[in-house]
């Protein structure tokens, strides 16, 4: 009895087979097959876990053991709260009012930015099968790094939708190194952005674009090299495509089964906003989280400070790296 009570004690913390978050014994979803029990975020990672093992809906809502949901310990509604506590404060106590009028000019910016990353992301999660993406951008071969790196020039996203399409792709089984090629070509190098800029600054632009995909080429390089020494972890997402797999006849063959009908339309777009609303849960709070700091930034930090430490000299460089440095390892 004892030892059942320690055990229960630990709330230990599990792998969700799907998006790969570590999830806790005692808060997560639980589907038992087999003798073996799984853990999931969500019920929609433990969905598709059932559909790419064949498990019928049935049998998993048997096996499922839901435990009860809490909206104020969910991340992104406390994120979001404070945000909100503090604008209205604002109307009250006139200092915060800077933070306000920054808060909202950051969020008109990029508010289409994080929706179309969200709506992107549900719709490779519902549409493309994990095996086209590990067919792709998993193998360990130089040109998976290319691959990242185009797919990341034809995304006509910022940085907070790319954020959520990188998720997305990690899910499905894309190699760490080439989702970091596409974090890095996109969306510094995105084709959108390619033609403001040459609007902009002339042909002078396309140096700035070509550094961009240099750089994202370099680095997922680097990357690869350092996954096949086995020095950084490799994706447990990615599957591996049955032998004589060909993308282009499977792709054929679901089109010629696919039935327009109203009742297919509507499982689509329950699918495609199960898949936003399962990737908003995983980035959405870091994303306000961001904006947050941003507006303190813009709202209370004097410009003379950026322009004499951060400026384009190489000790703005340094500066900049190393407030980088300590603000991620400070999250992480």
């Amino acid at each position: 009895m004892e030892t059942v009570e320690k055990e229960d004690e630990v709330d230990k913390m599990k792998k969700d087979p799907i998006c790969g978050m570590d999830v806790s014994e005692t808060q997560s979803l639980k589907l038992t097959k087999n003798h073996q029990t799984y853990y999931f975020c969500s019920e929609h990672c433990l969905k598709s876990f059932a559909k790419q093992n064949n498990i019928s809906a049935a049998e998993a809502t048997a096996c499922l053991i839901k435990p009860k949901t809490k909206l104020y310990k969910n991340k992104t509604v406390i994120v979001a709260s404070v945000l909100i506590l503090v604008s209205i404060l604002s109307y009250i106590a006139p200092m915060l009012e800077p933070f306000r009028k920054s808060l909202f000019m950051y969020f008109h910016r990029i508010w289409w930015a994080i929706l179309l990353g969200l709506f992107l992301g549900g719709v490779i999660d519902h549409f493309i099968p994990r095996e086209y993406v590990s067919h792709i951008l998993a193998k360990p071969e130089k040109k998976t790094i290319f691959y990242s790196v185009i797919l990341g020039f034809f995304m006509s996203a910022c940085s907070h939708g790319i954020l959520a399409l990188s998720i997305e792709l990690h899910k499905k089984g894309a190699s760490n190194p080439a989702v970091i090629a596409f974090l890095l070509a996109s969306p510094w190098a995105n084709f959108p952005l390619t033609i403001l800029l040459i609007g902009f600054f002339g042909l002078k632009a396309l140096y700035i674009i070509a550094c961009a995909v240099i750089v994202a080429i370099i680095t997922g390089l680097i990357y690869q090299f350092l996954e096949s020494r086995h020095l950084i972890e490799s994706n447990k997402n990615m599957k591996e495509p049955k032998k004589g797999f060909s993308m282009l006849k499977d792709l054929k063959e679901r089109f010629r089964s696919y039935r327009v009908t109203t009742n297919q339309i509507s499982q689509d777009i329950k699918g495609i906003l199960s898949g936003s609303i399962s990737l908003a849960n995983m980035v959405l709070w870091w994303m306000l989280i961001g904006i947050g700091l941003a507006s303190l930034a813009a709202a209370y930090i004097p410009q003379t400070i950026f322009q004499n430490y951060m400026g384009p000299t190489l000790l703005g460089l340094l500066v900049t790296l190393i407030n980088s440095i300590l603000f991620f390892s400070g999250f992480v």
